[in-house]
């Protein structure tokens, strides 16, 4: 099961053909359908590129240090539930399935596969297991009114469910899909973890606690943009 779920892996990111370093690996994504579409999460193609430095948007495939760039366009995005997809180009990869998250039981054994601190470790897929602890309304609590946003409001007006993981997701793994040890379906797709104090905590003192948006989001996302 895990080769196979490891060969719809990818990671995904950034190419500058003129920069250095010009592979710059933002995150985790997972092949479906045809082979030719990644999903992944929105907030890692927030920053605009650099169409003057001929920046694209691009997969990335191999081991360790030895990557392989395939471009891709980012053609939608689903910034309230934290979704992207891209299209490929060339020929097509080996596409994982996409189950049916109301199947998912809290207390469940899960797994998730991506590459954690990727930017450091290099392009080494990591596969951890996730108790899912609990299915529970997403929102972000703010300590003060300053830290409201659009993002903020959505939630607080209409929370949607996502998996809280009993796991330990690093930068990186974002975007990893989360997948049930008896059918290889992914159910769902890591989006946060939880940190306690500033961001430099997620890497020396993790919480622990990581969540994920469940699949039927994907599933929307991709029956709009594939019409």
């Amino acid at each position: 099961m895990l080769p196979s779920i490891k060969a719809g892996v990818v990671g995904v990111g950034t190419f500058n053909p003129t920069g250095s370093p010009r592979v710059n690996l933002q995150g985790t994504g997972f092949v479906v359908l045809d082979g030719r579409y990644v999903v992944s999460c929105a907030h890692i193609f927030s920053k605009p590129l650099d169409s003057e430095k001929k920046e694209t948007h691009a997969i990335f495939l191999g081991r360790d240090r030895q990557i392989g760039v395939r471009a891709a366009t980012l053609i939608a995005t689903d910034k309230a539930h934290d979704l992207a997809l891209l299209k490929l180009t060339g020929d097509p990869l080996p596409a994982l399935k996409l189950g049916d998250a109301r199947t998912a039981r809290e207390g469940e054994q899960l797994y998730f596969t991506g590459y954690p601190i990727g930017s450091v470790l290099g392009l080494n897929p990591s596969t951890h297991r996730a108790g899912l602890a609990a299915i529970i309304p997403i929102f972000t609590p703010l300590q003060h009114a300053g830290q409201l946003n659009g993002r903020t409001l959505r939630q607080a007006h209409d929370p949607y469910e996502v998996f809280q993981l009993d796991a330990i997701a690093y930068p990186g793994n974002s975007g990893s899909p989360v997948w049930h040890p008896d059918t290889g379906e992914v159910v769902g797709v890591v989006n946060s973890v939880y940190v306690k104090g500033s961001k430099d905590a997620a890497l020396s003192t993790p919480s622990g606690l990581s969540y994920a948006i469940p699949v039927k989001y994907v599933l929307q996302m991709l029956e709009q943009a594939t019409r």
